[in-house]
């Protein structure tokens, strides 16, 4: 049950070579990720109000085209993996032209406020959060 956010180019986004800068996706893979949360009626600010958190553990990144100023980018986000505590997402950046720009696979945990890996409650496990099975 993937999704598609877009975000736009900005002008200070981009490096010397006048493209985004390698940094800047991960802020966009972030955004997506939120926005892929929320729309699956994910209660991120519950969460976090219980006193829980997810952090990313880890991001493959791999780049493979170049976005330019004002690209409409295309993030999509698909769950690869959900066990109690962790998950992981893949999601591709690809520009208005149909090239992806970079792949990522992000993996995530659910941590306690003293932030040690917990059980994610089971409220949250919402349709969306768990891959499609094939």
């Amino acid at each position: 049950m993937g999704q598609i956010i877009e975000v736009e180019v900005r002008s200070y986004e981009l490096d010397a070579y006048n493209h985004v800068n390698n940094a800047v996706y991960l802020n966009y893979l972030e955004y997506a990720r939120m926005e892929y949360l929320r729309r699956i009626g994910f209660d991120y600010v519950g969460l976090v109000d219980e006193g829980y958190m997810l952090y990313v553990t880890r991001i493959d990144i791999r780049y493979k085209h170049s976005a330019r100023l004002y690209d409409k980018l295309k993030i999509e986000v698909n769950p690869l993996k959900l066990g109690k505590v962790s998950g992981t997402f893949q999601q591709i950046i690809s520009n208005p032209q149909g090239d992806i720009c970079a792949e990522a696979e992000v993996s995530w945990a659910c941590v306690d406020k003293t932030g040690k890996p917990s059980k994610l409650p089971d409220k949250y496990f919402v349709v969306g959060l768990e891959p499609q099975k094939a």
